[in-house]
């Protein structure tokens, strides 16, 4: 097993950046972003002690369980090249042993019609779990819009919108709308924007200082915050990721008050524009549902990135080695029991507070009786 060295690292990041498959998840900053994992960086190389193939893993501590492997994005190799790809997962099975890990789970930035990658990895030993349609499928979104920039104009991009996302940028410089890049400082106001959200779409917001230590890791080469205000107020704001060849949308948030001005139409385009003035090849809108159906909560998000004629991709899936099947299967029910806690918890939650209003209403209904 090659794990890298300190002495390697700067080889690494060069080799990383400079990869057709380059994915940030795969970069030693992002790893420090991740307090709560150790890092680890498996190599393979060449005679001359040249890189070939790397893959980045993140490893946890699952109480009563044991060690928890994740890849996110790897590896970044030639995928079809199975030497590269056996020295890499024989690496990856040295790891386990050191770290006597229960599972290693892998998300690879992979097409899902890859049959060739597919059987290599079958053959190496792992398994393949490409059932995943939602969000709550996997730690990393299946499906993705990808945009791609390779070769082409503004002008170009920008006609081949959908005429509705057109009108929408528009729309937001002609009300006054303005774009700035944030500061660190900035990061408060984005967080606020992005709790409404949160409580307006019904998702789990991260803690300011996690925004914060990506920030200090990553900007300002590799992290670009985005405001958008009206009238000198802060109204929505985007945190994209530039690595490589690619620029990655990571997180968004709007506020309640004037979404009808279009801000997030505005920031998507301003920050294509700058990946194509700066060279790169793809601009990464991230996830969105499989389920491509105008009934499910999710398909505004899926309508709104679609707009910007962006490719729809779907990935291979979980990529995966079960070292103590056992101990996993046991894993996976309590964290199936954690989940449905936590989800009656909030039901119950909920209901309090109904009850309360309708007591509150009741109490009035007397006075005013």
């Amino acid at each position: 097993m090659i794990l890298l060295s300190k002495s390697e690292e700067k080889q690494y990041k060069e080799f990383l950046e400079s990869h057709d498959r380059c994915n940030f998840q795969q970069a030693l900053e992002w790893g420090k972003v991740k307090t709560s994992w150790t890092n680890e960086v498996v190599l393979a190389q060449d005679e001359n002690g040249k890189i070939t193939g790397a893959i980045s893993v993140l490893i946890r501590k699952i109480p009563i369980f044991g060690n928890f492997m994740y890849v996110s994005r790897g590896p970044i190799c030639d995928i079809h090249d199975e030497k590269v790809l056996k020295e890499l997962t024989d690496g990856l099975k040295e790891l386990a042993k050191k770290y006597k890990a229960f599972t290693l789970r892998m998300e690879p930035d992979i097409k899902s019609d890859d049959e060739e990658f597919k059987n290599l990895v079958k053959k190496l030993g792992f398994k393949i779990n490409d059932t995943g349609k939602n969000f709550s499928d996997g730690v990393q979104p299946r499906y993705v819009f990808r945009l791609d920039l390779k070769g082409k104009t503004e002008d170009e991009i920008f006609a081949a919108f959908h005429q509705k996302t057109r009108y929408n940028v528009r729309l937001a410089t002609k009300k006054g709308v303005e774009i700035r890049e944030g500061t660190k400082e900035d990061l408060k106001d984005f967080h606020k924007i992005m709790v409404v959200t949160g409580k307006r779409d019904n998702f789990m917001i991260r803690p300011l200082e996690y925004f914060e230590k990506m920030y200090d890791c990553l900007a300002p080469k590799h992290l670009k915050l985005m405001m958008a205000y009206h009238e000198g107020k802060p109204i929505s704001g985007i945190i994209d990721i530039i690595y490589g060849n690619k620029i990655w949308y990571l997180y968004g948030a709007s506020s309640n008050e004037h979404r009808n001005l279009m801000p997030n139409y505005l920031l998507q385009w301003d920050m294509i524009k700058y990946s194509i003035e700066h060279g790169k090849d793809m601009y990464d809108f991230r996830g969105v549902t499989g389920i491509v159906d105008e009934k499910d909560p999710h398909y505004g998000l899926y309508r709104f990135k679609k707009g910007f004629n962006a490719e729809f991709t779907e990935f291979v899936g979980e990529v995966y080695i079960n070292f103590k099947p056992l101990r996993y299967k046991m894993y996976k029910l309590s964290e199936r029991l954690y989940k449905n806690i936590a989800v009656i918890k909030e039901k119950t939650k909920n209901i309090n507070v109904i009850s309360k209003k309708i007591t509150d209403i009741n109490k009035a209904e007397r006075k005013t009786n």
